[in-house]
């Protein structure tokens, strides 16, 4: 036994346990043949990279499916946010951000030689409070950078507002959108531009790579320069640019992966009503919202664990799943301000950032994948309600 937890746990964790781990996420994967069609076409052109042909027709593909037209492949989503900082000339200052987000946000600030603002979020979205931006904004802020946690739409009005007035820039990460779309448009289409992620983990993936969408065709003239070192022919390169180019053997998984999303969100929405239907009278536990207007990608299941009314922490529900075999993560947890490269700054004291950090102590994200069996499902359900009983009768 681990930090005393009571055996009877564990006897409850081990009567759920499954034959075969259930890791939080797992790859939607084309057939093997698929794939191999794909790339055989790659071996007879021998163009491997730079805009190949299947590069154009993704991007053109993933511009229609997304309904946002003015999109740039990339190598992964953290590069394309590191062009997009450039793009949009946001230097030399600070930049508002959630601490509530995967470290690559924070960090391509840092990179770019931006500082960090963090700014507590909202308790209900879980995504940049608005009535907090306007305070944390100073002389030196260049922009803000809101996620749109979870794939839930940022309070895309309050900010834009916020970023007129002040004459900034809004740069959204939206790596959790993909095919989200909030009041009929894309999630991915709001702000000065949007990063999407298509990291293997995602909804939708090119193994590694990522997208940038922007407003206009000019700017994606100024991205694709970005990109490709800033190269415009042979003899001229124009802006000093980066390589993140997307090279055909992504784009050759990503055309086969665009042909199953449809079926790989609407088994994730199914595996969501399960959890909603086994979950939603548990005492202590507060599932996540359901925004007027948005057609979900059901990306992430995050629950939130109230220990005095669930009857133990989330620490000890994840360590009683370990022990069926099941494996949920803690996003995001701990917060961005808690790393060691973050905390020292003024605006990571846990006392400025209270619903982000009660949100890092209670999130457990739960599986969810086209395909989990529903049976699974219904396991996680059943062991965390039989859970719930044992910890409030004790």
């Amino acid at each position: 036994m681990e930090r005393g937890l009571p055996k009877a746990y564990e006897e409850i964790a081990r009567a759920h346990a499954r034959p075969e781990r259930v890791y939080v996420t797992r790859p939607a994967m084309p057939s093997l043949e698929s794939f191999q069609a794909h790339v055989a076409g790659i071996w007879e052109r021998r163009w491997l990279t730079n805009a190949g042909r299947l590069h154009g027709e993704l991007e053109g593909r993933l511009a229609e499916y997304l309904g946002a037209p003015h999109l740039s492949l990339f190598c992964n989503g953290t590069i394309a946010l590191l062009a997009a900082l450039r793009l949009l000339k946001i230097e030399g200052g600070e930049v508002v951000t959630t601490p509530f987000t995967f470290p690559a946000t924070a960090h391509a600030l840092t990179w770019m030689g931006l500082r960090p603002v963090f700014c507590d979020i909202d308790p209900v979205t879980l995504n940049l409070d608005p009535g907090r931006i306007e305070a944390a904004i100073t002389p030196e802020t260049r922009a803000i950078l809101p996620v749109h946690v979870y794939g839930i739409p940022c309070d895309v009005d309050a900010i834009q507002g916020i970023a007129d007035r002040r004459g900034i820039r809004v740069l959204y990460d939206a790596a959790h959108t993909f095919g989200a779309r909030f009041r009929g448009r894309a999630l991915a289409a709001y702000g000065d531009a949007a990063m999407l992620s298509f990291h293997a983990t995602k909804l939708f993936s090119t193994i590694e790579g990522g997208a940038l969408v922007v407003p206009d065709a000019a700017r994606k003239r100024e991205v694709d320069l970005l990109k490709n070192f800033g190269i415009v022919d042979a003899e001229t390169v124009a802006v000093p640019g980066i390589n993140g180019k997307m090279n055909e053997f992504q784009a050759a998984f990503g055309l086969l992966h665009l042909e199953q999303v449809d079926r790989e969100i609407a088994a994730r929405r199914a595996i969501a009503q399960v959890y909603r239907d086994g979950l939603g009278e548990v005492p202590g536990i507060t599932l996540p919202s359901e925004p007027a207007d948005l057609e979900q990608n059901y990306a992430y299941f995050p629950i939130f664990v109230d220990p005095a009314a669930f009857g133990m922490s989330r620490d000890d529900l994840h360590r009683c799943m370990l022990w069926a075999n099941i494996e949920p993560r803690k996003y995001f947890h701990p917060l961005c301000s808690r790393y060691p490269c973050y905390r020292e700054l003024p605006s990571a004291r846990p006392e400025l950032l209270p619903v982000a950090e009660r949100a890092a102590e209670r999130v457990l994200c739960l599986p969810v994948y086209s395909e989990l069996p529903l049976d699974a499902v219904r396991d996680v359900c059943a062991l965390t309600r039989e859970l719930q009983e044992a910890a409030g009768a004790g």
